[in-house]
C-alpha cells in the first residue's frame, strides 16, 4: 500500500484548476490526510496555463514525490509549457474531457493510462455547472471521498460566493463521483483518522504569522510576485492587531518607510523578491549603519533580471550574503520547510529587535506559494525585545550615547522624544554619540561593534536542523531541505545511512557547527535549487567544506525531487 498519492490538475485561464486543487486539498484535509500543495502558472499577466500539483498522506508531507499517479487535464491548451514538472509513467492515469481531441503526444509517451469524460458538455446540461467541479467529482471517487465531506470542502473554500455557487457546483461533483472512470477503482492510501488540529496555510501566509508573532506592527511594501500574497494576508490581521500596511510607491520608498517606522519603536518589515531587493540594499546599508532593527523577506523566483517570475529558484543566496555596498554586518535565516516559515520569520523579528541589525528571510516560491495541510507549528518562546533607554536610565549630565561601546556590541536604543535622548542617526560613520566622524579610529570601533555583536551571539542549536547519523553528509538550506529529509529516509531504507544539514542561519554562518556536525564523514554532497552552486561556493569560501565535498546544483523551475538526490547519493557511494 502506498504510503502517499500524487495528482495534478491543469488547464488553460479560466478553467479552475487552482480552484479544483483548494477544494480537493480542503476535503482531504476533512478526511483527516496530510497535504501539499504547488502550483505553476507563466509569466503572463491573464490567461495562458495554469496548473497544481498535489500530495496526499496520513503522515506529514513536505515536498513532492517523484511521479504521479493521475492527471486531470482540463484540457490540453499549452500543457506543454508545463508536462516537464508533472512526471508521469506506466502506472499513472490521466483524466481528460472527451471534447478536447486527441491526448498531446507529450502524454501518450509516458504510456500512462487515458480515460475520457464527458466534462464540457455535461457542465453545459447543469445550470451553473463547471466542467472542472465534474472532474473534481471523479477525483473524490478515486481517493474514496463522500459527498459530505465534499460539501463541506465546497463550503469552506468557495463558501463567500453564495449558495448558488454551491448548490451548482455540488450537483457537478455527484455527477462527476458517478462518471464511468474503467476499472481504477480507488486510489489506495492508508486510513487516517480526522484531525481538527491541522492547519490550511500557505508558506507566504506561515512567513506573515511569523512576523505577526515576532511583535511586527508596521509593514510597507510594493507588490511583486511570488511575494504579494504575504502582503495580502497581513493587511486585515496587522489592522486588527492595531497596525498598519501601507503600499509605497516603489521597493526603495518601502524600506526607508520600514526603517523610520522601526526608528520611531515599531518593529518593522518588508516583503518583496529578488529585483525589489536589489532596489532596497542601499536603504537596507542605512539600517545596518544606523543599527535599526528591519526585516525584509526575499521570496524568491528564477532569474535574472524579471526571469521566470511565477516559479522557484533558491538563486538570490550570492545578492543576500553580498549585495551590500562595503563591510555591512547582517542576518540571513532561511526557512526549511511551510511550517518553518512561521519559526523562522519570527526569529528572524526577533534576533533583528534584539541585536539592532537588518535580518533578511530568504524564502521561495516553491515554499511561499505551496499549500500545506500541516500539525499545527508550536508557538515558540523567543526574546523579541529591543534595548531601549528609558528615561531613568540616562544621564543627563552628559550626551546620550547611542553607539556606545557596549560589551555585547548592543547599545541602548531611545525612542523619538525621550528627554536626553535624542541623537543622530543616518548613514555616516560616526561617534558613539552619533556625531558623523571620518576618523579612522571611530570608523574602527563602529565596524567592529557592528560584526562583533552579531558573530558573538548564542544563536543556540536553531542554527540548523539536523536529521539522521551516518558517513553520508548532506547539506541544503530552504525549500530543498525537505526533499533531502525525505531522500535520506529513502537511503537508511536501502542500508544507507544519512545525515542531513539543513541551514536556517546562513549568516553569520555557524563553523564550528558546521565542523562538529560533518565529523567522520566520509561523503560531503551540497544540494540547492540554482545553477552556479552558490551555497557550495559560499561554504569553501568560508572554509566549512573537505576537500572531497561535492555539488550538485540544479536551476530551476523544475523541483529538485527525492528520487533524484537518492540517485545522486548512491552514485557517490559507488564512486567512493
Amino acid at each position: 500500500m502506498n504510503n502517499s498519492v500524487s495528482i495534478a490538475v491543469t488547464g488553460s485561464g479560466g478553467s479552475g484548476a487552482v480552484t479544483t486543487g483548494l477544494i480537493l486539498l480542503q476535503a482531504m484535509a476533512k478526511a483527516g490526510y496530510y497535504g501539499y500543495m504547488s502550483r505553476t502558472a507563466g509569466p503572463q499577466i491573464r490567461g495562458g496555463e495554469s496548473a497544481v500539483m498535489m500530495r496526499f498522506s496520513n503522515r506529514p508531507v513536505h515536498c513532492g514525490d517523484d511521479r504521479f499517479d493521475v492527471l486531470l487535464a482540463m484540457d490540453w491548451h499549452k500543457l506543454e509549457r508545463f508536462a516537464d514538472e508533472i512526471p508521469l509513467d506506466g502506472n499513472s492515469l490521466i483524466f481528460g474531457d472527451s471534447a478536447a481531441g486527441d491526448i498531446p503526444e507529450i502524454l501518450t509517451a509516458s504510456g500512462a493510462a487515458f480515460t475520457a469524460l464527458d466534462l464540457q458538455q455535461t457542465a453545459r446540461s447543469i445550470e451553473g455547472g463547471r466542467a472542472n467541479m465534474l472532474g473534481l467529482g471523479s477525483l473524490a471517487r478515486l481517493l474514496g471521498l463522500s459527498g459530505d465531506t465534499m460539501r463541506q470542502a465546497l463550503q469552506a473554500t468557495l463558501g463567500k460566493k453564495g449558495e448558488h455557487i454551491i448548490a451548482a457546483s455540488m450537483a457537478c461533483i455527484e455527477q462527476g463521483m458517478g462518471f464511468d472512470i474503467g476499472d481504477h477503482g480507488q486510489l489506495q492510501l492508508p486510513s487516517s483518522a480526522a484531525q481538527d488540529s491541522h492547519w490550511n496555510i500557505s508558506g507566504n501566509e506561515a512567513c506573515g504569522l511569523g512576523a505577526l508573532r515576532g511583535g511586527v506592527r508596521f509593514v510597507a511594501a510594493y507588490p511583486i510576485t511570488p511575494a504579494s500574497d504575504i502582503l495580502e494576508w497581513l493587511a486585515p490581521r496587522l489592522e486588527k492587531l492595531g497596525g498598519v500596511l501601507l503600499q509605497a510607491e516603489d521597493e526603495l520608498a518601502s524600506v526607508n518607510m520600514i526603517t523610520g517606522a522601526s526608528f520611531g519603536g515599531v518593529p518593522s518589515l518588508t516583503a518583496t523578491s529578488g529585483p525589489g531587493l536589489s532596489l532596497m540594499m542601499e536603504g537596507l546599508g542605512l539600517a545596518v549603519a544606523s543599527e535599526t532593527p528591519i526585516v525584509a523577506i526575499d521570496v524568491m523566483r528564477g532569474g535574472p533580471s524579471t526571469g521566470i517570475p511565477t516559479k522557484s529558484e533558491q538563486s538570490d543566496l550570492n545578492l543576500a550574503l553580498y549585495g551590500f555596498h562595503g563591510d555591512a554586518p547582517h542576518l540571513v535565516v532561511a526557512p526549511l520547510d511551510i511550517s518553518d516559515c512561521v519559526f523562522a520569520t519570527h526569529w528572524a523579528v526577533c534576533l533583528a529587535e534584539q541585536l539592532q541589525t537588518v535580518a533578511l528571510v530568504l524564502s521561495d516560491q516553491s515554499l511561499g506559494q505551496t499549500r500545506a495541510v500541516m500539525d499545527k507549528p508550536p508557538h515558540a518562546e523567543l526574546p523579541c525585545q529591543r534595548r531601549i533607554a528609558h528615561v531613568q536610565d540616562i544621564d543627563v549630565s552628559q550626551a546620550f550615547q547611542r553607539y556606545q561601546l557596549t560589551g555585547d556590541g548592543v547599545s541602548p536604543m531611545s525612542i523619538p522624544g525621550t528627554p536626553a535622548g535624542m541623537y543622530t542617526a543616518d548613514g555616516l560613520e560616526h561617534t558613539e554619540r552619533g556625531t558623523p566622524s571620518s576618523m579612522a579610529s571611530d570608523h574602527d570601533a563602529q565596524m567592529r561593534k557592528r560584526r562583533d555583536k552579531l558573530t558573538a551571539y548564542n544563536y543556540g542549536s536553531t542554527w540548523a536542523r539536523i536529521d539522521g547519523n551516518g558517513p553520508v553528509a548532506i547539506i541544503s538550506w530552504g525549500s530543498t531541505s525537505a526533499v533531502c529529509r525525505e531522500a535520506a529516509e529513502r537511503l537508511a531504507s536501502m542500508g544507507i545511512p544519512a545525515r542531513v544539514i539543513s541551514l536556517r542561519l546562513l549568516l553569520p554562518l555557524n563553523h564550528r557547527g558546521i565542523n562538529e556536525v560533518l565529523q567522520g564523514c566520509s561523503s560531503v554532497v551540497v544540494i540547492e535549487q540554482n545553477q552556479a552552486g552558490q551555497l557550495y561556493h559560499y561554504l569553501h569560501a568560508e572554509q566549512v567544506l573537505p576537500p572531497h565535498a561535492r555539488s550538485y546544483a540544479k536551476p530551476g523551475p523544475l523541483t529538485i525531487r527525492p528520487g533524484e538526490v537518492v540517485t545522486l547519493i548512491s552514485g557517490v557511494i559507488n564512486d567512493e
